[in-house]
């Protein structure tokens, strides 16, 4: 692996984040570390983790996702934010953001409303409309091109 000063990813510890490796029991957050939005919004699951070493956080563009979770595939990485819990469950996406509202202590208030019966397909829809923005909300990380022309829409196949 190379070392820090030529890796061309964007790191969990560099944006804040623990680390797997600093929390090994936790569950790994995957997320898109070149992404200003998504970097933001796992900070306020960082703060969120009240207690700490609930969450462990990892770019999809880091190397160790692919060599820990080969069955995530990078389109599905880039379609929405995995959690791999410490049982090695898969949750994506709005489901991802269901499981964190049992597992957070402070999301519990919303709870009740993320999991009302029927509504599941309501909140992965939200979801992958804000995913799918998710650069023309925020842009990418500096350095990492840049947003004009549509340069950034993510693309699903469409």
């Amino acid at each position: 692996m190379a070392d820090s000063a030529t890796q061309s990813f964007s790191t969990g510890a560099e944006n804040g984040l623990p680390d797997p490796a600093e929390l090994p029991d936790a569950d790994v957050v995957i997320y898109d570390g070149d992404c200003n939005f998504c970097i933001s919004q796992v900070k306020n699951l960082r703060r969120l983790d009240c207690c700490g070493g609930r969450l462990s956080f990892l770019s999809l563009h880091d190397p160790r996702v692919a060599e820990r979770y080969p069955d995530l595939t990078h389109d599905q990485l880039m379609a929405q934010m995995y959690i791999v819990d410490s049982q090695g469950r898969r949750h994506g996406g709005g489901d991802a953001v269901r499981y964190l509202s049992r597992r957070l202590p402070l999301l519990w208030l919303v709870a009740p409303i993320l999991h009302l019966p029927g509504t599941a397909t309501l909140w992965r829809w939200m979801y992958n409309q804000i995913a799918k923005r998710r650069y023309k909300l925020a842009g990418k990380k500096s350095g990492q091109g840049t947003c004009e022309n549509d340069a950034c829409a993510v693309h699903f196949g469409e």
